[in-house]
């Protein structure tokens, strides 16, 4: 199977970590027939593009699923190091990270890729900047030191 890159704002980081805005329920098939073991979501579940109950769905095609619910007008240091923990926790196999366009999401995997991943600035930053141009407040967030 190859990538679903029709899914809104699709992207693959590397071998085990791909992005995305939120996928249908047909889009998180593909991504379990992509190898995808671990749906990780940072868009609270009252979103306008989220899924009736995207954990059963999740679940029921043998993935697991976390939530992350970041509210978009303040991310905070403590969303980051959730998240941190999370994707360590996952780091022994494929993992998908969405939320509704993938804005959230990029900012966080630029700044886990450059922090504590060790990509280099430059590399994390062209693929957040391959997705939105971040506000003052994203701007703030992603040039955060944890």
């Amino acid at each position: 199977m190859t990538d679903p890159v029709a899914i809104y704002h699709w992207r693959r980081l590397d071998d085990r970590i791909t992005s995305s805005g939120q996928p249908t329920e047909a889009q998180l098939a593909d991504l379990q027939a992509i190898g995808v073991r671990e749906i990780i979501n940072l868009a609270p579940h009252d979103n306008a593009r989220a899924l009736p109950d995207e954990a059963a769905s999740v679940t029921r095609l043998g993935m697991g699923y976390t939530n992350i619910p970041v509210d978009f007008a303040r991310p905070t240091a403590a969303d980051f190091a959730v998240f941190c923990a999370v994707m360590q926790e996952f780091r022994q196999f494929p993992v998908h990270v969405h939320c509704a366009a993938n804005y959230r999401v990029s900012a966080f995997l630029y700044r886990y890729r450059r922090e504590i991943l060790g990509v280099d600035g430059a590399v994390a930053r062209h693929d957040l900047d391959a997705i939105w141009q971040p506000d003052e407040v994203w701007s703030a967030f992603i040039d955060a030191i944890l």
